[in-house]
């Protein structure tokens, strides 16, 4: 892993993000000197859930089309209940998910994200956290499923980084900038 101001970080997303889980990543990482881009499905903008209505939007860098996992030093996944949803089932989607975590780059998802980790089959014998109506998912693939604000599972090069709320993203973005520095 290059240092993180040389490192190039990709988040996947689509409209019904939850604002602060892909804000505070991307705000975090860029001010450590990341080069960090918004991933979609689609180009132009996705628009955020925020608590009860739509929130901003963020610029898409590029689409799934136009990006590889091969292109990036690790991946960060932002929940809401909405984004993942769309996601696990978009096949490119998945199918990045699944070639990055099997890359050995590091990976980190929150919230209701490791859905999309589920899909790509990336949970059986790791631990990890998320929201809490994940639990029963993540225990029928396989996860060791724990109750913490922030968890770091390596096995083997691969480090999966998950957390289970907004409330957790100072925890989460520390341990972003730690592991995806290393």
């Amino acid at each position: 892993m290059p240092k993180i101001a040389d490192s190039r970080i990709a988040i996947l997303a689509t409209d019904g993000y939850e604002r602060s889980e892909l804000r505070e990543p991307l705000e975090k990482l860029r001010a450590q000197g990341a080069r960090v881009e918004v991933i979609s499905p689609k180009s132009g903008e996705i628009r955020s859930w925020d608590k009860k209505d739509w929130g901003d939007s963020v610029p898409v860098d590029r689409t799934l089309d136009e990006a590889s996992p091969e292109d990036y030093d690790a991946l960060v996944l932002p929940g809401g209940q909405i984004n993942p949803d769309v996601l696990r089932v978009d096949q490119k989607a998945v199918d990045f998910v699944r070639r990055f975590a099997q890359s050995g780059k590091p990976l980190a998802a929150i919230c209701h994200a490791p859905w999309l980790l589920i899909e790509a089959d990336q949970v059986r014998d790791r631990t990890l956290t998320s929201w809490p109506s994940l639990r029963t998912d993540l225990l029928n693939a396989g996860a060791n499923w724990v109750d913490q604000q922030v968890v770091v599972c390596e096995k083997g090069t691969n480090t999966l980084i998950t957390s289970r709320k907004p409330a957790d993203l100072p925890a989460f973005a520390k341990e972003l900038i730690h592991h995806f520095a290393a």
